[in-house]
């Protein structure tokens, strides 16, 4: 009698063991889960359908002079002043986008960010900044801009690296080439050629 209740105290203490392992593997496993980083989603489920490549076309305005300019300097470096390209200057923009190269032309949006002089050797640009779109189907949508404007060059390169509303997911690429520079006044219209993938 006292081996059988030997014997059933160790297939309990076992069987305790056993339990309490399972339970305390399946709680650690539920709790990873409901505490989890990240997890993959269908594209589907949230609206998002076949890609589709836009081309954008508009001019940017980027006046400096005059009583009511789009772009004003809000940072500069001691030496920015004898600098033979500005170097350390910040300027804050809030540009008129429009259909033609003349400002009274119909205005589609504005360019609003930073663009800062990033080079000693040559007139280059660090671009930060939001197309805000108020025309239209894309009214309300933004794309947004980080890249290099080296501003002598004929046509330059800047990468589109996100977006919203419309654009929500956008990838894709703008060139800008100067149309008109004034070079007394600084001010200068830009042409640009949008090429942006999004759902």
């Amino acid at each position: 009698m006292a081996k059988t209740l030997q014997n059933l105290n160790s297939i309990y203490t076992i069987f305790i063991t056993i339990f309490l392992f399972f339970f305390f593997f399946f709680l650690t496993l539920a709790n990873a889960e409901a505490h989890r980083f990240s997890k993959p989603l269908s594209s589907s489920k949230h609206g998002l359908k076949k890609e589709k490549l836009s081309h954008l076309h508009f001019y940017f305005h980027d006046i400096v002079s005059g009583r009511n300019p789009t772009a004003v300097r809000v940072a500069e470096a001691p030496t920015t002043n004898t600098s033979l390209t500005g170097f350390g200057a910040v300027v804050m923009m809030d540009e008129p986008l429009t259909v033609g190269p003349e400002l009274g032309s119909k205005l589609v949006g504005k360019a609003q960010g930073i663009y800062a002089s990033a080079s000693q050797s040559e007139v280059g640009f660090l671009m930060a900044f939001n197309f805000v779109f108020v025309e239209g189907k894309y009214n309300g949508s933004t794309l947004s801009v980080l890249g290099r404007n080296s501003v002598l060059s004929e046509v330059r390169e800047m990468p589109i690296v996100g977006g919203s509303g419309l654009f929500r997911f956008a990838r894709g690429y703008a060139h800008a080439s100067t149309h008109q520079f004034d070079f007394k006044t600084g001010d200068a219209v830009v042409e640009y050629n949008v090429y942006v993938f999004h759902y």
